[in-house]
């Protein structure tokens, strides 16, 4: 999986419809192997995120779950913990 695709599922707040967008190019720039796609197949590659980041936001707003919503700011902390140990940085 991408690595710059996150989590989106169960936070507090909800994931905002630019976060379903970004994981959405994400994905299809993983899929496709454009990072910009030539004009011949930008209409397409638009055509999928926006359909992709459709059935994600219906995904997300279908799921449920008995588990407390995560704290975004405790989970961004905790990831710069993670890479500061990983990277070796301060």
């Amino acid at each position: 999986m991408c690595r710059n695709i996150r989590t989106l599922f169960n936070f507090s707040p909800s994931a905002t419809d630019e976060e379903i967008h970004a994981a959405s190019l994400q994905y299809v720039r993983k899929i496709s192997g454009y990072n910009k796609p030539s004009m011949a197949n930008e209409e397409v590659f638009n055509q999928a995120v926006n359909e992709i980041a459709m059935v994600s936001k219906n995904l997300l707003n279908t799921l449920v779950t008995n588990a407390e919503p995560r704290n975004r700011e405790v989970e961004a902390e905790r990831a710069r913990i993670k890479a500061a140990k990983r990277y070796g940085t301060n």
